[in-house]
């Protein structure tokens, strides 16, 4: 008799196979924000492989499989194919949600219901592909609470673990800059986390002992771990 699939392993293995996430300590990604960072995460990649694409969904349905869910709601635009064959999977009504309203027809934020309705009634699980700090997912959560839905889980592919992320979530740290805060907690889970895959790549042979150090340590300290080592934030 087999035991359970260890999902994460098995995407942590896929992601470093086809380039959804590239570990480089030591010539490390700038991004959008400027900051010099030792990984770059790409899950779209992932849409390109059926089989790959088929486990990451397993895995994703095998996390929630003790939560009473109602609907399926996924972010703008990275969260919406994976909400799509979520919800597909389990036979739920989905919607997607956008970072902000429209500023035109009927400017909805969230697509799928109508404008004149809400989700008062329904269970709602927001899907994103990757929770990063967490400002952006939680935000997402807080839409469908304002649209008098009950939201009290965020599901993702992968996770860097950031602890800002978990304040954000526990609603002890703001989501915006306007100071905004949830106003409940709400619970995240993820398939594969940032720490096993550094695991994984330091067991395939992507990096090394030293590299998977500085991996570990940019975890802990990620906006200040690239002048550290030499990687200053490029400014305009």
């Amino acid at each position: 008799m087999t035991g359970p699939l260890d999902y994460a392993t098995l995407i942590a293995k896929a992601s470093l196979e086809i380039g959804a996430d590239k570990l480089r300590p030591n010539d490390p990604f700038q991004w959008a924000s400027g900051f010099r960072m030792p990984i770059y995460n790409d899950n779209r990649r992932h849409l390109f492989y059926p089989h790959f694409r088929r486990v990451i969904v397993d895995g994703l349905v095998d996390k929630v499989s003790d939560i009473d869910i109602g609907v399926i709601a996924g972010t703008v635009t990275a969260g919406i194919p994976w909400a799509s064959f979520v919800s597909d999977r389990l036979n739920l009504p989905m919607i997607y949600i956008r970072d902000k309203p429209k500023s035109h027809g009927l400017r909805n934020q969230i697509e799928g219901i109508d404008a004149d309705s809400n989700l008062e009634g329904y269970r709602v699980l927001v899907v994103e592909d990757l929770i990063s700090t967490g400002g952006s997912s939680a935000k997402a959560v807080q839409a469908v609470r304002d649209a008098e839905g009950e939201c009290n889980y965020c599901l993702s592919i992968f996770t860097y673990e950031f602890d800002e992320a978990g304040r954000i979530f526990r609603g002890e740290a703001p989501y915006d800059k306007d100071g905004n805060k949830l106003s409940s907690p709400c619970e995240t889970r993820s398939v594969l986390g940032y720490r096993r895959l550094v695991e994984v790549a330091g067991e395939e042979g992507y990096v090394g002992e030293q590299d998977q150090k500085m991996l570990a340590e940019w975890r802990q300290d990620a906006f200040n771990w690239g002048k550290k080592h030499g990687f200053p934030r490029v400014t305009k």
